[in-house]
């Protein structure tokens, strides 16, 4: 909501659900924190960078403590280097809270860096092609990212997506 701050923008699922104010405060607080904008609160949108306005929106997700949180190519628009920098906050958000994420891409590359398990889909109808198990250990970082066994995993991911898109859909 561009006419409100980040604090405002944080807090709005928990003023829907009326949860008592001095509680929605310290859960807008703490996910502020848990996304690295907590000195950012009283900033509007059209003050922050597109990374930053990404942040406010999954510290407006996690602030809502949800046990699932489906984000659907949330860094689709982004220029590559705030992509990669985002790849990173969020699974240190992953690593410290330990929630089941399930993240919509279209990029392999950032599919193998992100994820246990990747989900290939074939075109319409959507169904599922292929399930590949990515054992890489975490911490990931730009080791990771640059590693043989990391463009291992990308080129079987690329391969499984080939045949998906092959099959038009039928199963």
């Amino acid at each position: 909501m561009p006419w409100t701050n980040v604090r405002e923008n944080v807090r709005l699922p928990l003023n829907l659900s009326h949860l008592p104010v001095k509680e929605a405060e310290a859960r807008v607080s703490e996910a502020l924190e848990s996304v690295g904008l907590a000195e950012f609160a009283k900033s509007y949108p059209r003050e922050l960078s597109g990374g930053m306005k990404m942040r406010v929106s999954l510290a407006r997700a996690l602030v809502t403590d949800p046990d699932i949180l489906l984000m659907d190519e949330p860094f689709a628009a982004l220029d590559e280097i705030t992509r990669f920098k985002l790849n990173n906050d969020l699974l240190a958000v992953w690593h410290a809270l330990r929630r089941t994420v399930i993240f919509v891409t279209h990029s392999v590359f950032e599919s193998v860096y992100l994820s246990q398990r990747i989900v290939v889909m074939t075109p319409r109808p959507g169904r599922v092609f292929a399930e590949i198990a990515i054992d890489a250990p975490y911490p990931r970082d730009e080791r990771f990212r640059t590693s043989a066994e990391y463009a291992g995993f990308c080129r079987q991911v690329a391969e499984e997506l080939g045949k998906a898109m092959a099959t038009g859909g039928a199963s």
